[in-house]
């Protein structure tokens, strides 16, 4: 008994010490800064306390069987040998308490290693500090754009949107001048370069190609690294790589070059939109959305004009030798590079969205800018005296996703973990878009997004090819055929152009210092004939017979000499490479202008239509309402028969369906949150691309064989997008998520 009576009361001992050391951990932990610590510490004196009162009602404790048994009586008996436990020796005694119950000793039941239901519980934890984690976020998120809306109003609408509305012009502007730029260098570079036809194609295609890769991969950057830094890496590229373009001589240089410069513009329209979209309040934003979109028609109207101005005028050309050549086409290359340039300098010095800065984590920074924004408002409006009244700007819980290396890790090997840490994020945010929240609205802006520019651009492309195919019959008409004629001793120092000579003999003739255009000898005879500075363009000899004949500085080249013999003749000098001469039909060159720029010009009322009315009858009537016009209008292009009637068709087109891409721009931007919306625009404006490349494919196939296919899957496309499109959510009236 005596026995049992001390250890009962050195058991009660231990039990008031340890309640004495619970209260002065309490108090040291309470002296600790952060929720995250006050809230263990409270744990932790709670379920001490609780532990001591059950203790202390238990008179059977000592000889009780229970789990807890082994635990606390092994621990007195350390304590009482000992006065403390080994793990608190060389240690401050009330942290080391502390720790010991935050990381859990285990139990003398649990003195094992966990098993797999410990992997699942911390998994299961895991996930529920995720899904916490995420709830936490998205209410702030929510909580910001509602105070961002209020602060936008605050700042007001003024010189600081409206200078930022011309420098993000310049940046879409330049978008607009690279659709248009190989289209109309095509007719002359194909004869500089010696062009195959499947080259030519491919060239045309390739910027499409180029536009699609920068799209995505500028959208994903521009939501990690911010909209200025990206718009301004992605131009210069463009910028870079337009000049180069100008001065390579060989096809695969060029190809390059191009590809290179549509990677860079790809990200313009995905970036320009979300970025001025976040200075931009609620009742302002769709009708200054809409305003943006026709600098894309200055882009056009500009790349017209220069063609128009430039391309014609060969004496702009030089060359050096034979090896290099610089001819004026060239030149319209490099002045097409001219918008990027002046969006580069000028980007400089605007800002970085505010917007952007506070979902990272950066009030300060955000909050300067607004306040820049507000003052330079204030001050153009006459009301320098006003004080921006905001004080704290709420931010977004930022995600850790930061890597110490430690000071000794090598250059390399940072750069190499800070882009695969960063293309993790642009992947992840990538994949945020199709989740269950998105997945729906994403689904059906793709479809949209495919059928308008399947419809669009394979139309715009397939009109010039339509109105080239009616020139060329009708050149084809006026076409002179002679057949059986002899000619001796005669010289030819004129053009000779759009003639047909079947079974023709030559004699003694001279063809010297003259140009041919769509010649063609069959069947004929040149015996002791001199051919002298000739220049030609579609010219042939098809089962010609050539004797004692002297071909001297011609680009009569082995391929225009189908199924000819040669017999004493002799080739000196002969002119290399594709030489670009004036033998194109200048009237058709202007005509391919001034079809363009017209065609451009056309949106201009669809342009300011939209704008007015974007923000009253809302986006998605805006959306289906052009769609149907649009479709409708296509089955008015059956009977374009003529010229002109072509271009009145495709001015009728352009500026119906104008409407429709404002709407869908203003729509992409409202619908995905400020972290997902550059992704967002730029995976769609990639699937734009793709589409493109897909409807002129399939269009111009069919140029020359029959118009009911185009007609019918342009109409489809349209009537298929205008109804998905109601299905979407109205976004009007609502601030930027």
């Amino acid at each position: 008994m005596d026995d049992d009576g001390r250890y009962r009361d050195g058991r009660s001992d231990f039990i008031r010490g340890a309640k004495d050391i619970a209260k002065v951990a309490k108090k040291q932990v309470g002296k600790k800064v952060g929720r995250g610590v006050d809230k263990m510490a409270d744990e932790y004196t709670r379920r001490s306390y609780k532990r001591f009162e059950e203790e202390d009602d238990d008179d059977d404790y000592a000889g009780a069987p229970g789990n807890d048994d082994g635990y606390y009586r092994n621990d007195s008996r350390a304590n009482d040998d000992e006065g403390h436990s080994d793990s608190t020796e060389g240690h401050d005694e009330d942290d080391e308490i502390y720790e010991g119950e935050y990381q859990g000793i285990p139990r003398a039941d649990s003195g094992k290693a966990p098993g797999m239901d410990g992997v699942m519980t911390a998994e299961a934890q895991q996930f529920r500090d995720l899904s916490a984690y995420e709830g936490e976020r998205r209410k702030d998120q929510e909580e910001l754009a509602q105070q961002y809306e209020s602060i936008l109003q605050e700042c007001g609408h003024g010189k600081f949107q409206w200078t930022l509305y011309f420098v993000l012009g310049l940046a879409l502007m330049a978008d607009g001048v690279e659709i248009f730029v190989v289209g109309f260098v095509l007719p002359f570079a194909e004869k500089d370069m010696c062009l195959s036809e499947p080259n030519k194609g491919m060239l045309g295609l390739i910027v499409y190609l180029g536009m699609m890769v920068g799209a995505f991969v500028w959208g994903g950057l521009a939501d990690r690294i911010g909209r200025r830094q990206t718009l301004l890496i992605a131009l210069s590229i463009n910028s870079v790589f337009a000049f180069f373009s100008s001065f390579v001589q060989g096809y695969i240089s060029f190809l390059f070059c191009r590809l290179t410069s549509g990677v860079g513009i790809g990200g313009s329209i995905p970036i320009v939109f979300s970025y001025y979209s976040e200075f931009l309040a609620q009742e302002k934003r769709g009708e200054h959305l809409s305003w943006l979109c026709m600098f894309w028609m200055l882009g056009g109207i500009y790349a017209a004009a220069m063609a128009w101005a430039i391309i014609p005028h060969y004496g702009w050309s030089f060359q050096m030798g034979s090896a290099y050549q610089f001819h004026s086409w060239r030149v319209f290359v490099l002045v097409c590079a001219f918008p990027a340039v002046a969006a580069i300098c000028a980007l400089t010095t605007m800002p970085e969205s505010p917007r952007f800065f506070l979902e990272n984590g950066k009030h300060d920074e955000a909050w300067m800018i607004l306040k820049q924004v507000h003052d330079t408002n204030m001050r153009a409006k006459g009301y320098p005296e006003r004080v921006f009244s905001v004080t704290t700007i709420k931010t977004v819980k930022q995600m850790e996703d930061l890597v110490n290396l430690g000071d000794g890790a090598a250059w390399h090997e940072k750069w190499r973990i800070k882009l695969t840490t960063l293309f993790h994020q642009v992947w992840s945010n990538f994949q945020a878009v199709f989740s269950p929240e998105y997945r729906r609205t994403t689904y059906m802006m793709m479809a949209v997004w495919f059928s308008m520019s399947f419809s669009y651009y394979g139309l715009t492309v397939w009109f010039p090819d339509m109105i080239k195919y009616l020139q060329k019959q009708e050149y084809s008409s006026r076409t002179k055929v002679f057949i059986k004629e002899k000619v001796e001793h005669v010289t030819f120092n004129f053009t000779l152009e759009n003639q047909v000579h079947r079974q023709g003999e030559y004699f003694n003739d001279k063809f010297m210092n003259l140009k041919m255009r769509s010649m063609v000898f069959e069947d004929s005879l040149f015996e002791e004939c001199f051919f002298e500075d000739i220049t030609s363009s579609n010219t042939f000899f098809k089962n010609c017979t050539f004797i004692a004949t002297l071909f001297y500085n011609t680009d009569l080249f082995k391929y225009r000499l189908v199924n000819c013999r040669l017999i004493n003749s002799t080739f000196l000098h002969n002119k290399e490479g594709c030489m670009l001469s004036d033998v194109s039909d200048e009237n058709n060159a202007y005509m391919v202008y001034f079809v363009s720029f017209l065609g451009t010009l056309a949106v201009l009322p669809g342009n300011i239509v939209s704008a007015l009315l974007m923000d009253k009858i809302g986006r998605l009537r805006m959306l289906a309402g052009s769609s149907v016009i649009s479709c409708i209008s296509c089955f008015f292009l059956s009977f374009g028969n003529s010229e002109s009637a072509m271009i009145a068709l495709l001015c009728l087109f352009g500026g119906i369906s104008i409407a429709s891409w404002n709407s869908l721009d203003v729509l992409t931007v409202e619908l995905y949150p400020s972290d997902k919306r550059t992704t967002a625009f730029g995976f769609l404006n990639a699937l734009c691309k793709l589409a493109a490349v897909l409807g002129i494919s399939i269009f111009t196939s069919f140029v020359g064989i029959t118009k009911a296919v185009p007609i019918l899957f342009a109409s489809g496309a349209l009537a298929a997008g205008s109804f998905l499109a109601l299905k979407l959510p109205e976004t009007r009236g609502q601030v930027l998520k």
